[in-house]
């Protein structure tokens, strides 16, 4: 199988050569940008499956690189900044991020969320087939044509609330979707009453899903960021 073609944006030079080392002794392939606008180029006209990219570019913020590429693209967006404060983390999520890493990063931390992200890109190619159908991840299973939810072919007894949760999330799984998405998606609005609602809504949502203690965990919690669906995948996935 064939590694993903990955942009990585980073104008310190030290920084970029040790990602880019990293992708290169791992059977990645790897294009570079220095700034904001050769980002957006590299990705319009290479159309890389994976984007890597710095907040701290020196034309123009990472969170408007990632507003522009959102704008035309679904390609997932790995930030990778020093920046360790939630709302920086919040804002690149909510301008559609997927993931967020932090400076200084291990090799293998960089490595599985580059795994994760890459066992998602069969769904994000047929995202289109897949609202129009089902979702299908593990045990849990999504008709939306006919509004239910299954695990173990079991149908789940959702609320309307915790159904629309759920969709909401797997349509983007994987992506950390954060309190302010997700309420505004839910609710049309982020009041502080809503995020109450929202955290008691994910924990009975979690129960119900969840058959047992060893079963696999489906939702994520970000600690005061938001909430993702794991992609579960089966034994005979590769993982290299």
């Amino acid at each position: 199988m064939n590694k993903p073609l990955i942009l990585v944006v980073e104008d310190d030079k030290s920084v970029n050569n040790l990602i880019t080392t990293i992708l290169k002794t791992h059977g990645y392939r790897y294009l570079t940008a220095m700034n904001g606008a050769a980002a957006v180029m590299e990705a319009s006209s290479h159309n890389p499956e994976i984007v890597l990219l710095d907040l701290g570019l020196p034309d123009t913020s990472g969170v408007e690189v990632i507003k522009k590429i959102r704008s035309w693209s679904n390609m997932p967006i790995i930030v990778i900044s020093a920046r360790t404060e939630d709302k920086d983390k919040i804002e690149a999520l909510d301008a559609g991020a997927d993931d967020y890493l932090t400076k200084p990063f291990s090799v293998d931390e960089l490595l599985a969320r580059l795994r994760a992200i890459t066992r998602r890109l069969p769904v994000l190619m047929n995202q289109t087939v897949a609202e129009n159908s089902a979702f299908v991840n593990g045990a849990l299973r999504i008709d939306y044509a006919a509004g239910c939810a299954y695990l173990d072919g079991a149908e789940l007894h959702l609320t309307p609330i915790e159904y629309k949760l759920l969709c909401l999330l797997a349509r983007n799984v994987g992506r950390v979707l954060t309190h302010t998405f997700i309420m505004q998606n839910i609710w049309g609005n982020n009041s502080a009453d809503d995020i109450t609602s929202l955290r008691v809504f994910m924990a009975t949502l979690r129960k119900k899903i969840n058959s047992s203690k060893d079963a696999p965990q489906y939702i994520q919690t970000h600690v005061g960021v938001g909430y993702r669906i794991c992609l579960l995948y089966t034994s005979d996935a590769a993982d290299d």
